[in-house]
Parts: C-alpha cells; sequence; structure tokens
C-alpha cells in the first residue's frame, strides 16, 4: 500500500547539525529536479526579500521564512515525519505509533512537497516554505514542473498495491495515476454532514477533512490492514467504523472515488 499524503503550511523548525544530503533522499530518480528547485529556492531567497516573499506568497509575518530558505544548504535536517505538522499530522500521531506500525509508516507514506517533489517519512529535510502552487522564476509552476520526474518515479514507488491518494488539490497536479495504477487508486474526499431545516447538506470542511484523513491512516496503520485495492480498503474502513460511499470508475484507468461522510471530529 502507498499512501499519498499532503505537506503541511506550518513546519516545525531546528533540527541536528547534520545538513541536507540530497543523494539520502528516498525516490533517487527525483534527484536532479530537487536539485534544480532548491538551487531556483535558495538563489531567489537570497537576493531581494520583497521579491521572494511575493514569489512565495508570504505575508508580512511570514517574511523570516525568506531567510530560512535562503540557508537551507547549511540549514539542521529532521526526519519528515516530524518537520510536518497540523491538524491531519497531529492526527496522525507518528510519534506515538507502536514500533510495527511505524515501520509500515516509514514504508507506505510518502509527503508531496513543492521543494522535494515527494519523500517518506523517514527521509531528513530542513524546514523549508515552498508550496506546489509556487512558481519559480526559472522553473515556472512546480505542479507542472515536477510532472515529468514523478511520471516515472512514483509508479516504481507504487509497485503492485494499493494507492490511496490523500492529497489536496494543489497537489494532485504534480502526479495524476494513470492506466493500471490508477485502477487501484482510491481517492478520498470528508464530507461533514449536517441537518439543516430537516434537509441532509454536505460540505467539505478543511479540519474536519484533515483530522480524519489523519486518523484513517493511522487506523489502517495500527491495524495492520493491508487491503490489496480499493474494495477491500473501503471494507477495511467500514469495519474501523467509518461511513464510506464508494464509486467505482466508469471506464478503465481511472480511479475509484470514496467519500467519508462525518458528522462531528
Amino acid at each position: 500500500m502507498l499512501v499519498l499524503l499532503p505537506p503541511s503550511e506550518g513546519k516545525a523548525t531546528g533540527g541536528s547539525r547534520s545538513p541536507l544530503d540530497l543523494g539520502s533522499l528516498s525516490l533517487p530518480g527525483l534527484g536532479e529536479a530537487r536539485a534544480r528547485v532548491l538551487d531556483e529556492l535558495v538563489t531567489l531567497c537570497s537576493g531581494d526579500e520583497a521579491k521572494a516573499a511575493e514569489v512565495l506568497g508570504l505575508s508580512a509575518g511570514l517574511r523570516g521564512e525568506v531567510a530560512k530558505n535562503a540557508a537551507l544548504r547549511s540549514a539542521g535536517t529532521r526526519p519528515a515525519g516530524e518537520i510536518y505538522t497540523g491538524v491531519l499530522y497531529d492526527a496522525l500521531g507518528l510519534a506515538s505509533l507502536p514500533a510495527p506500525a511505524l515501520a509500515r509508516a516509514e514504508r507506505s507514506l510518502l509527503v508531496f512537497s513543492g521543494l522535494w517533489g515527494a519523500v517518506r517519512i523517514d527521509d531528513r529535510i530542513p524546514s523549508y516554505r515552498c508550496s506546489m502552487g509556487v512558481k519559480l522564476p526559472g522553473l515556472g509552476a512546480l505542479g507542472a514542473f515536477w510532472r515529468t520526474p514523478m511520471a516515472t518515479a512514483l509508479p516504481e514507488a507504487a509497485g503492485n498495491g494499493l494507492v490511496l491518494d490523500l492529497r489536496s488539490a494543489a497537489y494532485t497536479t504534480a502526479w495524476k495515476p494513470k492506466g493500471e495504477v490508477a485502477e487501484r487508486t482510491a481517492t478520498v474526499r470528508v464530507l461533514q454532514s449536517k441537518i439543516v431545516d430537516g434537509v441532509e447538506k454536505r460540505s467539505v470542511v478543511s479540519h474536519f477533512n484533515k483530522a480524519t484523513k489523519g486518523r484513517m491512516v493511522r487506523d489502517l496503520l495500527t491495524s495492520g490492514a493491508e487491503p490489496e485495492g480499493p474494495e477491500a480498503l473501503v471494507e477495511a474502513l467500514r469495519g474501523f467504523g467509518y461511513a464510506v460511499e464508494a464509486t467505482a470508475p466508469e471506464r478503465a484507468g481511472r480511479p475509484w472515488a470514496l467519500d467519508v461522510v462525518v458528522t462531528e471530529l
């Protein structure tokens, strides 16, 4: 099973004295592309601060992120699973996973990133600021930039198993499963259900969406479940108590669509 996760806007700071080693990161096929994005980002953030902040979409209160990006090559590193924070990662609770579940997480979780393309949770990276929606001066939109290297690296990472796609929309632009890989991919949407004037209303609410996805992944990791495809995944999630509505693809080469309906956190 391969689980595709979005990163978080907020990231933990600090780390060991060991600087970034691009060659040590998982998915080595992304190495050249990572080096290009890193060079562009460091160059941008080593120059005009106002321009860098505009390109990165940073508010005045986040101007310090520019200097942090400029020092990425010498900054301390931490495992990616410690770098990413926020609602989804709080609900996932990597630090409190039992050892067997953590080992499964290291094998199966892949976090997408505008800077790194995608990393596993035990890859050591520095704290950074660069979303997939950024357009770097020398590379253009990062979502489009990553498509070519991802087209080879991601099917290799997926192997022959289930792909559980929990990414937010911005990160799906970097890679969309195709063909046979797509047919064993399940994309998940979390909907909050409320009764308004006697009528059910469903909507996507960010906090519900992120927290539920984090808990779903934790349940899969701790249970030891190994669903081989989307149908088995639906059965597993329903067994954990989730209300899942599944839509099979209408034609070959398309992923399954899963709606998880929640009423409370």
